[in-house]
């Protein structure tokens, strides 16, 4: 018998499946969703940034001597408001942050998706928005990683000066500490990027870092998809370092487990995943990889999460179908 599409799957539920990402601006939300996009496809994805729940300008927080990682500079009861209707399956008109002179923008009509990502700094902040949740992730750069991808982005999307970004930081660091690490206990999955162990200018001029996946046990496995490895690919191709560690490690006053990834890898040796990925999922979208001879320990990661991911999915929506003929 043929594995049903994914995506005739996910587009025939009733239901709106929402995945949380919390962490602090710049710290890479956005790209570890990116494999659940190819995966899925766009018309089957919306996103909801955090931002666009600002309750201030940014002459108003620079008057009132607010940052924005403050909960109360932020709108989050009309954004679980926003978020339970779009579950429902009804549209919303959300407001919309510009980023570029940090004003508002007029509120666009925003419809539901059978997949919604969040992104933004308070994702996993209230009780309210956690049970709204169906799979969370953390993003949890080290300060120095986190310095280098802002500075990028401020200044190369947003229009800030070296020196405004690093002041920004300075000035938002306690804010950080006290309302956005601590939603790292409440994530189901938590990613921490270091620079690379084969050296800085790795993760400076090839974008290679060291990975850190941490996960809760997963309690049941609904996706019959092989997360393998081809050591053969490795052995015969691979010309560059690449580690790969499994332990257990405390967090937050949790054991979770710990897949470390740092280096290079050859593309065919992880491309039988993602091709599995798309076999099982009918999904020819995924064309992640297809013309690369290495691959970095972050796209991997990428996979791996894009994996528990459809596994939740395909637990809860087994769990909704005995609800409902019970």
């Amino acid at each position: 018998m043929d594995t049903p599409v994914f995506r005739d799957l996910i587009s025939g539920s009733n239901s709106v499946f929402v995945i949380g990402v919390a962490g602090d601006s710049g710290s890479g939300k956005t790209t570890f969703t990116r494999a659940i996009r190819e995966i899925v496809g766009a018309d089957l994805v919306a996103t909801v940034t955090l931002d666009d729940y600002h309750r201030y300008d940014r002459k108003e927080r620079k008057d009132l001597g607010i940052t924005p990682l403050v909960p109360e500079a932020n709108n989050l009861d009309l954004l679980a408001d926003h978020i339970r209707a779009l579950k429902s399956g009804n549209t919303v008109m959300k407001p919309v942050y510009n980023h570029s002179d940090g004003t508002f923008d007029p509120p666009v009509t925003f419809r539901p998706a059978r997949v919604l990502i969040l992104e933004g700094l308070h994702t996993l902040f209230t009780p309210e928005l956690r049970s709204l949740l169906d799979f969370s992730l953390f993003v949890d750069p080290d300060p120095a990683v986190k310095t280098l991808w802002k500075i990028r982005r401020d200044m190369q999307r947003r229009g800030y000066s070296r020196a405004e970004v690093l002041a920004e930081m300075e000035e938002r660091k306690p804010d950080y500490e006290r309302y956005i690490a601590p939603q790292r206990a409440y994530a189901d999955a938590v990613i921490q990027i270091a620079c690379s162990g084969y050296g800085e200018e790795a993760s400076e001029e090839k974008n290679v870092y060291r990975v850190t996946i941490l996960q809760k046990k997963l309690l049941q496995q609904m996706v019959e998809i092989g997360l393998s490895i081809d050591l053969g690919e490795i052995f015969r191709l691979c010309e560059r370092p690449f580690l790969l560690e499994f332990g257990l490690s405390s967090l937050d006053g949790r054991e979770l487990s710990a897949l470390v990834l740092d280096g290079e890898l050859a593309a065919s040796a992880i491309r039988r995943l993602a091709r599995t990925i798309g076999r099982e999922t009918r999904s020819e979208a995924v064309n992640l990889f297809a013309d690369r001879q290495y691959v970095t320990a972050g796209e991997i990661a990428e996979l791996i999460l894009a994996w528990r991911i459809l596994n939740r999915w395909h637990v809860l929506e087994a769990a909704r179908s005995a609800h409902a003929k019970g």
